[in-house]
């Protein structure tokens, strides 16, 4: 009986993973601590992330608890693909890891780029960013994430009842959940805040929850 030589395909961890959370679960914190050590251990990397989130200012990323950090601040109109090439021809670097805040403003096209990123150049992307925006319906950007990325994490938070928070609800001057208007509006914690689904729901009087709670 003849001997069969196969050959099993070697497990490359050269990936695209979406890491994401409500507002203020600590999406920011993660990726700063992420690039202080990729700093730390003099790994090349680079982090990026879309100009619509202009709160901390053109080219900076800022966590409450860790500070800010310089990065490239790009447009929906930008080829993260050729950017990042670019990149690293005219540094003469070769970036193996890619850090995205706010990864939810992506295009669905800037998505693809990074997969092509990480499967001709064997790079690492990884995404921070919302899932869902204020109406509970997917960002663009997050869901071509959710159908692309290698690995896909939650990042958890708590809602003020204690359940998970999954909804970033809008807040209107007097602290009242608004549920209408465009999908992006730029803001913290005067605009949004992050609830669990009972809870979203039972304040937006939503007809599948058949009782009214008062206003917590």
């Amino acid at each position: 009986m003849g001997e069969f030589n196969i050959k099993f395909p070697i497990y490359c961890d050269f990936m695209v993973t979406f890491y994401y959370g409500t507002m203020a679960s600590g999406k920011s914190m993660q990726l700063l601590a992420k690039a202080h050590d990729f700093q730390e251990h003099s790994i090349p990397f680079l982090v990026i992330k879309s100009e619509i989130d202009d709160r901390d200012g053109e080219n900076k990323i800022y966590s409450r608890a860790l500070g800010s950090r310089e990065c490239v601040t790009i447009s929906d109109t930008d080829n993260i693909f050729n950017l990042i090439v670019t990149f690293n021809e005219i540094n003469l670097v070769k970036i193996k890891w890619v850090l995205v805040d706010e990864s939810q403003f992506l295009t669905p096209e800037q998505v693809e780029q990074l997969c092509a990123l990480s499967d001709i150049y064997d790079m690492n992307i990884i995404c921070y960013g919302l899932k869902t925006d204020f109406k509970t319906h997917l960002f663009p950007g997050s869901k071509r994430l959710l159908e692309l990325a290698d690995e896909i994490h939650e990042i958890k938070s708590i809602c003020y009842c204690g359940k998970k928070t999954m909804v970033n609800a809008r807040i209107n001057a007097n602290k009242e959940i608004v549920t209408e208007g465009s999908q992006i509006e730029i803001g913290g914690d005067d605009r949004y805040v992050a609830l669990c689904r009972k809870c979203y729901f039972e304040k937006t009087h939503n007809k599948n929850y058949k009782f009214t709670v008062d206003d917590k």
